[in-house]
């Protein structure tokens, strides 16, 4: 039984495990795949998939589940930025202005630099081996996306990565002062609504800037993150 909270991956996992074990299926029994989606909530019940033969054995997909209370804001806000709850419970705006908050605190920003000009060579390297195809490594079922689309993509995070690192470089005020972070983020949301390429005279552009940085953000295109605090160990001497 695969159990957790809401949106972290359980029936693509249960798939994943399935397709692996479907190889040794007859063709009947190949079909049945446990529903996937963005959202939290997708699956509604418990249903089993069917991963060994001799024997029998079924993994069980399980909605997602959450503590009673939550405990305090922070731990609500953490699991609205991974999606474990519906955005509009929160709001998009509020989660937005969290994810900035943990970024300026831990300086993610400025370490950007730094990382672009790194994956910029290890590219060129890959660029420049002879008989190296990237194609080669994609399942060959899954359409391939337009290399166009996937230029604009990087272009896209690039732009945003730069935007919020010039902000916070260049920011004269104290972010560990309450005042001084509630500045800087104001001034972050009007830099990456240019980022982001979007009319400064929307009347929903806030809420537009938001949507898409948490799409950046959940997809892995900024960066890998961990939300908690990774406690620190007691070193004996």
């Amino acid at each position: 039984m695969v159990v957790g909270v809401p949106n972290v991956g359980k029936s693509a996992l249960i798939n994943s495990i399935h397709q692996i074990a479907s190889t040794r299926f007859s063709v009947q029994e190949k079909m049945k795949r446990a529903t996937v989606g963005p959202l939290p909530g997708v699956t509604q019940d418990i249903a089993g998939y069917k991963i060994a033969h001799q024997p029998s054995i079924y993994v069980l997909d399980t909605p997602g589940v959450l503590v009673p209370n939550i405990p305090n804001i922070e731990t609500g806000l953490k699991l609205a930025l991974a999606g474990s709850v519906k955005d509009s419970v929160v709001g998009e705006d509020r989660i937005v202005q969290y994810l900035l908050t943990v970024l300026n605190t831990r300086g993610t920003p400025l370490h950007w630099k730094h990382l672009a000009k790194q994956m910029e060579e290890i590219t060129q390297i890959f660029e420049d081996k002879p008989g190296y195809n990237p194609k080669d490594l994609r399942p060959k079922m899954k359409k391939l996306p337009n290399a166009s689309d996937l230029l604009y993509v990087k272009d896209l995070v690039r732009e945003v990565q730069h935007a919020l690192y010039v902000s916070l470089s260049e920011f004269g005020g104290n972010i560990e002062d309450e005042n001084g972070m509630e500045c800087l983020i104001e001034h972050q949301f009007e830099v990456l609504q240019k980022a982001l390429k979007i009319p400064h005279k929307s009347s929903e552009a806030r809420l537009m800037v938001s949507k898409k940085f948490l799409t950046l953000f959940r997809t892995g295109k900024l960066g890998s993150f961990v939300l908690d605090d990774v406690p620190e160990l007691n070193r004996e001497p």
